[in-house]
């Protein structure tokens, strides 16, 4: 699987300048980073306040003070608000720094513990990460990851982060910890010996202590104004003339910004300020590149130029072959490129377009050709990208994409209304996934007759296979909706439409077929179809989906009451998702979830709150779409198995709010789930919409939700005639799992109409014929006191022990579990016989009878025979 590319550029510190106004007020104050237990540094204040030029300098002097001390930084942007591109670079800042860490990954558990033990083989060095320009991160899953990193840092790594607006992390708390040294704006802001130093000194100024004096008063110490000022006074060799300047110079910032950049651009060369305006387009500059967009020459060296001019260029790398323009003298520029050429402004984007794309980079490419309105040129880039970018699964850079195409564009491009089809089924929005699918075949059917339009369409195997992939996904809505003999249709037709090495068609054609049959109730064929269908996603070396269908192949198994093959078919897939390291694959938190199911069906709660830990902690990222409910699904059952029903019921209903229709089939709706709580706590009220009327597979769950209410009402009798029909079903069908289940239902609606010997033979039932009869724990024990009742009646059998012995059972003594012989010489002591008597009756000496009852009595912690007599009541076993 591709990794996510990383820039360099975003990696460099930036480079300290020859002239600064030295500042030990403010970076004495960021000594206390490396303090032990010290967690964020945070530099907070509006833009053009010197935040990273401050941290520069900092850490280029924390090099020379602190030689064991190495630091990393990463500029952020806006990209970074997708979570592996954000991870991939910090990762890659932390390498810089000389951390020995493995590549990113959605947890952040094995990189904490590598730095933990590069921390150990390094005990005497320290760490410091800058993240600058914070701000520019909105994304909640980007906070949550720096969030968990800021909870457990080992005491040697050091975070700083720059930014203009306070992040949503945990501040009130590390504040109250002491654990967060604050550096804000009223810090940062220049006092008037640091302004004359500055304007005096590094501008080359010969202003008046009452020039300084006013300037720093006018500009509250706000260096951004401070330095345009100084660039405005540069060439005034009047005296009275910089002293008007100086006392016209007022206004708020975003004035003072406007006409000190007028002032500025007006004093520059015509050709500098050409340049200017015309790379004010790019968001990052290199000579080669400035060069492309202003058609000219000399872009290197008009770079250097202007960073010796201290003209707001901030250089991007140690090499000063990247550089970027100050934020808020880039947003100046582009407003007078707008207003002075506005016809320039799509020309100058597109060839930057061109320019990224020589280069291979793709997304600069497109972001260019959207800002140019060349949506077609967007359209092309994106067809030929796809493959990539779904190879690396940047899934949300796909949809950003798809969603800033006029939808005309995206209706002319078979592959794109695809891909528009696939952003609706990841919204459940089945009708619009189908209007989307008619696009692409309206499309190919336009491009057959039309040579220009499909000459517009980038030549790729997206485009080849569209039909076949049309196909496919006119299957999954089929699947969504419950049609099996649409999603049979539409599976086969793409499978006629597949070449022999289309693995991945085949694959998926394979899969719908697998899943159509286990839909119908038809298991076995299911696991044989939808096996072969894996084996053609692993021929097309597709591990992505090939773990997608290790979840359903899983479930499938636990149908065919096999749930230790699901098992090791999880536990495999894990393995495999992990052996690469990270970033891990889609569907790793997934197989995560699907062994907690498993434990939990074990009785084993605490292991599956260790997985579904780990499958929150990977996040949603690292789960199919369609599949991002079932983690509350899971969780809201073990804490009904806990007693907690009315957490599960909160649970259920934040697992309905998630729910997606998609490629897999709704076969435990979540109505159902919530009706065997409600049960299971006392409520006894009918759902609202009734029960299914259809006696199929698809329906099973809720046929069986049904029965317990019918149980829980009394009505055994109505109950067991259900429950013979879906019997008869399941068994015809080799279901195994769902026959068990039904036995079980069978023996306590058999107990409920009195019938024990019927109540007992069904359950045993349930155990005969099981390939794996201890797979199953809470299948018996959800069922509550009746199944309780059941269980001591059926003592005598090793399953109802066993069963006993993992329930913790209250009516079973502090002592131990009495035998079969002891509760037999216990109903005797209950009678009026005399201990010769009782011996007599069993055939035993007295003696023996007094090993007995002293053993009973040492298992109840009783010293007579009339409290052992009355403990065994109080605890049902008499």
């Amino acid at each position: 699987m591709a990794s996510t590319p990383v820039l360099a550029t975003k990696l460099f510190a930036p480079a300290r300048r020859a002239r600064l106004v030295a500042r030990p007020r403010v970076t004495e104050g960021l000594g206390s980073t490396l303090d032990p237990g010290h967690r964020l540094t945070l530099v907070s204040a509006p833009a053009g306040f010197g935040k990273t030029t401050l941290l520069g300098d900092w850490l280029a002097d924390l090099a020379q003070r602190h030689p064991h001390t190495r630091a990393g930084w990463l500029s952020l942007d806006d990209g970074d608000n997708d979570l592996p591109r954000f991870l991939a670079h910090l990762v890659a800042a932390m390498q810089r720094a000389g951390l020995d860490v493995e590549p990113p990954t959605a947890d952040l558990t094995p990189l904490v513990n590598d730095i933990v033990h590069a921390g150990a083989r390094d005990s005497d060095k320290h760490w410091v990460l800058v993240l600058d320009d914070y701000h520019a991160i909105g994304a909640a899953e980007v906070h949550e990851a720096v969030t968990f990193l800021l909870d457990h840092l080992p005491d040697r790594l050091h975070l700083i982060i720059a930014t203009r607006a306070d992040p949503p992390l945990p501040l009130a708390r590390l504040r109250t910890r002491g654990q967060l040294t604050e550096v804000r704006a009223a810090d940062l802001r220049f006092t008037a010996s640091e302004a004359r130093d500055f304007l005096n000194g590094v501008m080359g100024l010969e202003l008046t202590a009452a020039d300084v004096a006013a300037l720093e008063d006018r500009t509250e110490g706000w260096i951004a104004g401070l330095q345009l000022a100084a660039l405005s006074l540069h060439g005034i060799a009047d005296r009275a003339e910089v002293a008007g300047f100086i006392a016209a110079f007022a206004g708020s910032n975003r004035f003072v910004i406007d006409y000190l950049a007028d002032e500025v651009l007006a004093r520059q060369p015509a050709p500098v300020r050409d340049f200017l305006l015309r790379t004010a387009v790019l968001d990052r500059l290199s000579g080669p590149l400035c060069d492309a967009v202003t058609a000219g020459s000399g872009g290197a060296g008009m770079l250097a130029d202007l960073e010796r001019g201290n003209l707001f260029v901030v250089p991007l790398d140690t090499d000063r072959s990247w550089y970027r323009y100050h934020h808020l003298f880039a947003d100046v520029l582009q407003a007078r490129l707008l207003a002075e050429h506005p016809l320039d402004v799509p020309r100058l984007h597109a060839r930057a377009s061109v320019w990224f794309e020589a280069h291979g980079q793709v997304a600069d490419a497109v972001r260019h050709a959207l800002a140019a309105d060349d949506f077609g040129r967007a359209a092309f880039l994106m067809e030929e990208a796809l493959p990539e970018v779904r190879r690396s699964r940047q899934d949300g850079l796909l949809l950003a994409w798809i969603r800033s195409l006029p939808e005309p564009v995206v209706r002319r491009s078979p592959v794109l209304s695809v891909v528009s089809g696939w952003v609706r089924l990841m919204t459940g929005d089945l009708d619009a996934v189908e209007a989307r699918l008619d696009d692409a075949e309206a499309a190919l059917a336009a491009g057959a007759q039309d040579a220009d339009l499909a000459a517009t369409w980038a030549d790729t195997e997206d485009l080849r296979t569209a039909p076949a992939t049309i196909a496919i996904y006119r299957a999954s809505v089929a699947q969504a909706r419950g049609d099996v003999a649409g999603t049979v249709r539409h599976a086969r037709h793409a499978l006629g439409l597949a070449g022999p090495d289309d693995h991945l068609i085949r694959g998926a054609g394979g899969g719908f077929l697998g899943l159509a049959a286990w839909t119908s109730g038809n298991v076995h064929e299911g696991l044989s179809t939808f096996g072969d269908a894996m084996r053609s996603l692993h021929a097309a070396g597709n591990l992505v989906d090939e773990l997608d269908g290790t979840v359903s192949l899983a479930d499938m198994w636990v149908a065919a009451g096999r749930p230790g093959r699901a098992r090791r078919l999880f536990e495999q897939a894990l393995e495999t998702a992990t052996a690469g390291g990270p970033p891990y694959p889609r569907a790793t938190a997934d197989l995560h979830v699907g062994l907690a199911e498993l434990d939990r069906e074990l009785d084993d709660l605490p292991a599956a709150e260790a997985h579904l830990e780990s499958a929150r902690i990977l996040g949603e990222r690292a789960s199919i779409t369609e599949n991002q409910h079932r983690w509350y699904v899971v969780m809201a059952q073990v804490r009904a198995a806990r007693g907690d029903h009315p957490g599960a019921l909160l649970l259920l209903d934040q697992a309905e709010a998630r729910y997606r229709h998609g490629f897999y089939p709704d076969l435990r709706p979540i109505a159902a789930l919530k009706a065997r709580v409600q049960i299971r706590r006392g409520d006894l009220t009918e759902p609202a919409g009734g029960w299914a009327q259809e006696l199929d597979y698809l329906h099973e769950y809720e046929h069986l939700a049904h029965v317990r209410l019918l149980l829980a009402q009394h009505r055994a009798d109505e109950a067991l005639a259900l429950l013979d029909r879906l019997l008869a079903a399941a068994v015809t069908a080799r279901r195994d799992g769902s026959v068990r289940e039904i036995r079980v239902l069978r023996a306590l609606a058999h107990q409920a109409r009195g019938d024990l010997p019927a109540a007992l033979a069904a359950f045993d039932q349930s155990f005969a014929d099981t390939p794996e009869p201890d797979s199953h724990v809470r299948l018996y024990l959800d069922e509550g006191a009746p199944m309780l009742a059941l269980l001591h009646a059926a003592a005598d059998r090793a399953p109802a022990r066993r069963l006993l012995e993992r329930v913790g059972d209250p009516r079973q003594p502090p002592g131990g579990r009495l035998s079969d012989r002891e509760l037999q010489v216990l109903r005797l002591l209950e009678s009026d016989r005399t201990g010769p008597e009782i011996a007599r009756e069993l055939f035993v000496t007295v003696n023996t009878l007094r090993t007995h009852t002293k053993r009973i009595f040492t298992k109840l912690d009783v010293t007579t025979r009339a409290a052992a007599v009355r403990q065994a009541r109080e605890r049902g076993l008499i």
